[in-house]
């Protein structure tokens, strides 16, 4: 199954200037295997590193698009029995594979709040639609292949040294991934998360099961099974993950923007995301965004009411292609202390490359 793992929602705290690879937050009940393959990746790092030093951490559940299970010592068992409960608190000596293999931070990613506006926005995702459908899409996939996603991605959070907290950003990094079209083959690589030689995506889940794929956790194959009916689909994302998140409409939007990040899917799939996406109340237009690679584009949003922070999906102005997604806090404070303030964005991710590739760890030329 995928993984994307370059998510969000609120900024977390990091003690002892250790590297945080993701944004703390609660991740709904219901969503533990979806987020499954960056905690996996951190306890293979940190099992390696355990005895590297006595620094500890503590963090909280991640919420990222396509996390799947990872075959990892029996030792890491007791961790992800702690995240299910809340937390995870463990030793981090620093990157187990050497100097650089955690990423530099500095000051907080700020942007200017683009104004947002519902007028408009049924028509814009049609206009998207019509653009997804006409693309082509996913080309075929053989069993042996491998999709490669490559993006540029960076998350904010508080970082605390003894008694005094500041607001830091990741420094911009490329992530790689690959995954067998039916998920049980994969491979990460992602500077402070896996180490420079990455983490196998292969193997079973922390019971010892094969992992079935699902709508919060698909493989590319399971994509192909998904309803393109706007109506149909929209009702099996608000059934699948009812009680999850902030509420049902923000759920809904999340879902298929992991969807649109952190897979390839079919030109006929993508177009009924976005046709989907049109009828979830409380869409907007924000008219300039910035996605990870520095490109500006119109994006589509939500505004999750409790947190003040807006989900946007960036598009090209011309191709309508989809670019990359942000978060950024547009109401209130957020974060330890309130240093989440409005303008600062909470996470930031572009899509660089997608392809299909013959073997595992082939980069296409494209991606940087």
């Amino acid at each position: 199954m995928n993984a994307d793992l370059s998510r969000r929602r609120p900024a977390g705290r990091e003690e002892d200037s250790l590297p945080l690879p993701f944004a703390e937050r609660e991740l709904p009940a219901g969503r533990h295997q979806f987020h499954k393959e960056r905690l996996m990746a951190q306890i293979h790092e940190d099992l390696r590193a355990a005895d590297a030093g006595p620094a500890t951490v503590r963090r909280t559940r991640a919420r990222g698009p396509f996390l799947r299970a990872v075959l990892v010592p029996a030792g890491a068992f007791a961790l992800a029995g702690a995240l299910a409960a809340g937390f995870l608190t463990y030793v981090d000596g620093g990157g187990p594979d050497g100097a650089g293999s955690n990423i530099a931070t500095g000051p907080a990613m700020t942007t200017r709040i683009g104004t947002a506006d519902a007028k408009g926005t049924p028509q814009l995702l049609d206009r998207i639609s019509l653009a997804a459908a006409t693309s082509g899409g996913a080309p075929k996939v053989r069993a042996d292949q491998f999709i490669y996603i490559g993006s540029k991605t960076a998350t904010t959070y508080v970082k605390t040294v003894g008694d005094k907290s500041t607001l830091v950003s990741q420094e911009l990094h490329m992530r790689h991934q690959w995954n067998s079209p039916d998920g049980l083959d994969g491979w990460l690589i992602e500077p402070g998360n896996t180490g420079p030689k990455g983490v196998t995506l292969a193997g079973k889940n922390e019971k010892g099961e094969t992992p079935t794929p699902y709508l919060n956790a698909p493989s590319h194959n399971y994509l192909a099974t998904l309803p393109t009916d706007p109506d149909v689909l929209l009702r099996k994302i608000y059934e699948e993950t009812r009680g999850m998140g902030t509420g049902p409409d923000q759920e809904a939007f999340t879902t298929i923007g992991d969807l649109l990040r952190g897979t390839y899917p079919s030109a006929e799939l993508a177009a009924a995301l976005y046709k989907t996406a049109a009828k979830i109340p409380g869409v907007v237009t924000v008219e300039d965004a910035v996605d990870a690679a520095g490109r500006h584009g119109i994006a589509v949003a939500r505004l999750e009411e409790k947190t003040g922070q807006r989900e946007e999906w960036i598009f090209d102005r011309e191709t309508l292609a989809f670019l990359g997604e942000r978060v950024v806090q547009v109401q209130g404070e957020a974060g330890e202390e309130g240093l989440i303030k409005p303008g600062t964005v909470v996470s930031t991710s572009a899509v660089v490359s997608r392809a299909v590739v013959d073997r595992m760890k082939e980069v296409p030329g494209s991606a940087g």
